[in-house]
């Protein structure tokens, strides 16, 4: 972080406020979580974690982070809840969503609680983001100046929303916070602690999750900037002080990134206990990670070269090559969705899009307030003749920030991972940081009241989603009601409505009439007390199958199941489609009955295609009409009669065409 030019002390003031804001964060993300469900993510982090700490072994999700996982499950080692062992086929492939559904559901532990204190000490990493940018903004301009930026950070509903869950996004945001802060401080101040706290920072952030790989260009752009800049090398080792420049400044720049490196390298060996095999002798043995290596390793290139390598010499621990290559796997090739689009590669205006339409108005207009005070700023300096070393002198302090901000959107863009708008979070708190100068203490009263009155805006917006603000969409997206149409998946349905779904039905629903359910997400409905059928949803945990015909009732659909995301059926309902299921229902009708094992076989593929054919073109009837009522803006109901059921899944293509058109009129009206 950079030095304090003032060199001010902090007013008990300041921090009573600031203590204020950072506590107020806290509370605000934990408790909104109070009356939600288990993540999607949130079983596998957990379950990992636990068995971290309980077995010493890491064969379970090694790709999302050791750090983020041992953290969040470190009240479990005193609750010492169960988690059972006995399913050896299970641990043998590592299957850690049946492992953790059992540990979640089915071992007779107190799940509310485990997953309520396990929120709690991510609340803690995510109140630590917030003091970072206070301490950050406050020395680049000034007290008031790291109140707002904190203020902006504590009420944002992106970080309320993603900070108290137990998944690695919070951990990241923090440590490469951290460790760009403390690498840029040691980088003209090197001593000893600067050197080791920034060598801790870059281990933990490689710990944190796999995305700190951007951590190598940033780092590398900003030893290239201290190396053609001019200022000095302080250094202070055993009371002996000097000044480095020229050769020995760079000499001193590259040996210290050199050892740290090392220390990070130690680290990450620390957090898998110093063995490189993934697994211990307290569990059931072991024949491959959940993805197996034949699976994510590239099938060619230097990538692969390295990893066998890194495999063969044990350069780092097996699990976390394992987990590394499966990040580089994953990332290739994933099924996103974008405004009624569908795309296994993504989109190039995916993140600018979803940083327009999930980022609250009042952020946006502070950024561009920013540019246009910049503006206003530099034509004085213009005027006055001094724009050169203004420039000079601030775009240098602000080289970290711009840095980090600059390779983010440059490796966003030309991601193929569009699976949510928080992927982006790192780059926010770089924003607020910045934007602080509208409360600079040379910002006019105008600028100041502007700031403060976007601030306001701010804690309305925020105000008005509490509790649900993971669905936080903006006016521009039609706000959070029409915010399925555009982002799904963790940018708004992540499984965490099921207790409103729970009290709804049981507010509006009589008992005998009938209740479907299809559904994105890790939490079990029966735990919630939901007694529905399940229309095909994305995880069934091997649960049995049931066969039914679809009759009037009350259909529930999460949005994700809505827009069919991650169906081999998704997208436009084409002929051919038409053609398939009218042909795995006749079918079906012709095997049922049947009791020879080949014919049993041969239905139960039939009924499995049929069904899921079936449900997609329910899907596509229900994505014209306006729900009935919504969970969450998460979770939508539609109340489906026998004839909305017979022209969702029978009727000829032409009827069902006009249905649609005169459900999408009817929205419009």
């Amino acid at each position: 972080m950079p030095p304090d030019p003032a060199g001010r002390p902090r007013s008990a003031a300041v921090t009573l406020v600031a203590s204020f804001l950072l506590a107020l964060h806290a509370w605000l993300a934990l408790t909104a979580l109070v009356d939600k469900s288990t993540t999607t993510d949130e079983l596998a982090h957990l379950t990992s974690g636990y068995a971290y700490w309980q077995f010493d072994d890491y064969r379970l999700q090694p790709e999302n982070g050791n750090l983020p996982q041992r953290w969040a499950a470190l009240p479990l080692r005193w609750q010492e809840p169960v988690l059972a062992t006995d399913d050896t086929a299970a641990w043998a492939r590592s299957h850690v969503w049946l492992i953790g559904h059992r540990f979640f559901y089915g071992s007779g532990n107190n799940t509310d609680f485990m997953l309520f204190s396990a929120r709690a000490m991510m609340v803690v990493m995510s109140t630590g983001i917030g003091l970072v940018v206070f301490a950050w903004s406050r020395r680049l301009w000034g007290d008031l100046a790291g109140l707002f930026s904190l203020g902006l950070y504590a009420l944002c509903p992106n970080f309320l929303a993603h900070g108290p869950l137990v998944t690695s996004d919070a951990t990241l945001v923090l440590f490469l916070l951290l460790s760009i802060a403390t690498y840029w401080h040691q980088s003209h101040h090197l001593t000893f602690r600067t050197w080791l706290l920034s060598g801790l920072a870059l281990g933990l952030a490689c710990v944190a999750k796999f995305s700190s790989a951007l951590l190598a260009p940033i780092l590398g752009l900003l030893t290239l900037i201290r190396l053609l800049s001019d200022r000095p090398l302080e250094t202070s080792f055993r009371g002996s002080r000097h000044t480095l420049t020229g050769r020995s400044r760079c000499s001193g720049l590259l040996l210290s990134a050199v050892g740290q490196m090392g220390v990070a390298w130690l680290v990450i060996w620390a957090f898998f206990g110093f063995r490189f095999e993934a697994t211990s002798a307290n569990l059931p043995p072991f024949s491959q990670f959940y993805w197996s290596w034949e699976r994510v390793l590239p099938p060619d290139g230097a990538l692969r070269t390295l990893l066998l390598a890194g495999h063969r010499w044990q350069l780092f621990p097996e699990a976390y090559l394992q987990g590394f290559a499966f990040v580089l796997h994953g990332s290739a090739e994933r099924s996103a969705f974008l405004n009624g689009e569908y795309s296994n590669t993504g989109w190039v205006h995916f993140f600018p899009y979803a940083f327009l339409i999930k980022t609250p108005l009042s952020q946006l207009l502070a950024w561009g307030a920013v540019v246009l005070a910049a503006i206003g700023l530099a034509r004085h300096k213009y005027r006055a003749g001094s724009l050169p070393q203004w420039m000079q002198s601030w775009s240098y302090r602000l080289a970290p920030l711009m840095v980090l901000f600059v390779v983010y959107w440059a490796v966003s863009l030309t991601s193929n991972l569009n699976i949510g708008h928080r992927h982006l979070l790192p780059i926010y708190p770089a924003l607020f940081i910045v934007t602080g100068m509208l409360a600079r203490p040379g910002a006019t009263r105008s600028l100041k009241l502007v700031a403060g009155i976007l601030l306001a805006g701010l804690a309305m917006e925020s105000t008005l989603i509490r509790p649900h603000y993971l669905a936080f969409f903006n006016p521009i997206a039609g706000g959070p009601s029409q915010g399925y149409r555009h982002l799904v998946d963790s940018s708004l349905d992540w499984g965490q409505d099921l207790p409103g779904l729970s009290r709804w039905l049981e507010n509006n629903v009589d008992a005998d009439e009938n209740v479907y359910l299809t559904y994105t997400g890790s939490g079990y409905p029966r735990y919630y007390g939901i007694r529905a059928r399940e229309l095909m949803p994305t995880y069934i945990f091997e649960r049995p199958r049931e066969w039914f015909e679809l009759e009037p009732g009350w259909y529930c659909l999460s949005a994700t199941e809505l827009q069919q995301v991650y169906s081999e059926v998704r997208g436009p309902w084409t002929i051919a489609r038409e053609t398939a299921l009218h042909f795995y229902r006749a079918k079906v009708d012709e095997l049922t009955g049947s009791t020879t094992p080949a014919a049993l076989d041969e239905l139960s593929w039939a009924l499995y295609e049929y069904d899921r054919l079936r449900l997609a073109r329910l899907c596509h009837y229900l994505r014209t009409r306006e729900p009935d009522a919504t969970i969450g803006y998460s979770l939508l109901i539609y109340h489906l009669t026998a004839e909305d059921i017979r022209i969702a899944t029978q009727a000829g293509l032409a009827e069902l065409a006009d249905a649609m058109e005169a459900a999408v009129e009817r929205r419009g009206r």
